[in-house]
């Protein structure tokens, strides 16, 4: 007796539950809504790596790369201790949302916190040029299919 009792309680619930989720779900509800009543979407940044980033010294200029190329603080290239070199990354200044887009030609020492070291060209497109350092958002970039 007690297990026919148990399987009534349970067709009851299951019948109460798809009544409830019919109802829930009714069509005529999604009616009250209006454009203005749902919630505005938010920008989401884009998917990266939040670190530091830091610029070259005027020691280096003329120095060697790890890739073999010579420093240029002219133009647009970072170290960073795990990207490839040749790789193009977008490098967002979350301050003041400035970016730029450069290219890994070098290696930089590895540290608890992800960080880039940027050429003083791209510090200055950042706007942190004579600051030291600024938090950034490291995205790398997809190649190009030629």
């Amino acid at each position: 007796m007690a297990s026919r009792n148990r399987m009534l309680v349970v067709a009851m619930g299951f019948f109460l539950g798809q009544l409830l989720l019919a109802v829930h779900s009714d069509p005529i509800w999604a009616a009250e809504y209006s454009d203005e009543t749902l919630p505005a979407v938010v920008a989401e940044e884009p998917e990266g790596i939040r670190g530091t980033a830091f610029y070259y010294a005027k020691r280096y200029n003329g120095r060697k790369t790890n890739s073999g190329a010579r420093y240029n603080p002219d133009k647009l290239t970072a170290a960073h201790p795990d990207l490839p070199h040749g790789t193009r990354v977008k490098v967002i200044n979350l301050a003041n949302k400035k970016e730029v887009v450069v290219t890994i030609n070098d290696r930089c020492r590895r540290r608890k916190t992800p960080i880039i070291d940027l050429s003083r060209a791209a510090a200055g497109k950042l706007g942190f040029l004579g600051k030291g350092a600024a938090k950034v958002l490291i995205v790398p970039l997809a190649k190009e299919s030629t």
